[in-house]
């Protein structure tokens, strides 16, 4: 029985509207004198000059350091709540705490449907409406990343969690272990260091992102970036930007190492 055609040339119709795609949007672009406004690209070169001349006086370097601590403050407590939400979430996405299959199914689409709902709306727009309702509060910050990274990695979770070879979980039932048993001494010890690695990916990006939110006035990196690009100032800019690439790069060798010790 032959397969239809596009099942088995996927990869290459994929391939063919991906770089359609690409060609289209490159026409769509106005390649005229418009694409750099006046004095454009004297700008450009004044902020790459910058770059190789940061401002390191001590008074900057202070307030880099407290900017950092508090991007990191809001990304870490955000992270934090984002797991609680993901394992609660994404255990009930994957439907492996109900019997019966009709009952899996609506679990499991009832509450990737939320996830999906939860990780469908940016983190900008989670953190201008926290703004709204509760002001220029830390809170804010910590709930407009905790909501749509929460829908995220719970849906990885449930993703790996059905994903995990079913022979384990079948011995564990066979010896008499119930859902919540076969959950915490079955799937999670197996799906543990895929979603320790992925955890820590969404926490380079829950970093960046607490500093982009810093620019509706949070506070952090993005808040200070913000005031520095509005007076000019390149050199002060690109100290911050490298706080910001110094606290990525810490918590990749961090996950790193992390990891090492799961899988050893």
């Amino acid at each position: 029985m032959h397969r239809p055609f596009y099942e088995t040339h996927n990869r290459a119709i994929l391939s063919v509207l991906l770089v359609t795609a690409f060609i289209w949007s490159l026409f769509s672009v106005e390649w005229g004198g418009n694409l750099f406004h006046d004095g454009g690209i004297v700008t450009i070169l004044q902020i790459v000059k910058a770059m190789f001349n940061p401002d390191l006086s001590p008074r900057l370097l202070k307030l880099a350091l407290v900017s950092s601590w508090r991007t990191l403050a809001y990304a870490v407590a955000g992270m934090t709540l984002a797991v609680i939400i993901a394992f609660l979430l994404g255990t009930l996405a994957s439907g492996i705490l109900v019997e019966g299959r009709w009952s899996r199914r609506f679990s499991a689409g009832l509450f990737r449907a939320l996830l999906g709902f939860m990780r469908a709306v940016h983190e900008l727009v989670w953190a201008w409406l926290f703004v709204a309702a509760a002001g220029l509060s830390p809170f804010a910050a910590i709930f407009a990343l905790a909501i749509p990274y929460g829908g995220t990695l719970g849906r990885i979770l449930a993703d790996i969690i059905n994903d995990v070879p079913p022979e384990p979980v079948r011995a564990l039932r066979a010896a008499g272990a119930g859902r919540v048993q076969v959950l915490f001494y079955g799937y999670l010890p197996m799906a543990m260091a895929d979603m320790v690695s992925y955890v820590m990916y969404r926490f380079e990006c829950a970093i960046r992102s607490a500093a982009i939110m810093s620019f509706v006035g949070l506070g952090g990196l993005g808040y200070q970036i913000q005031i520095s690009l509005a007076d000019l100032k390149y050199n002060e800019v690109w100290t911050f930007i490298f706080f910001l690439i110094g606290l990525v790069v810490l918590v990749d060798l961090w996950s790193m190492r992390l990891r090492r010790g799961l899988v050893s």
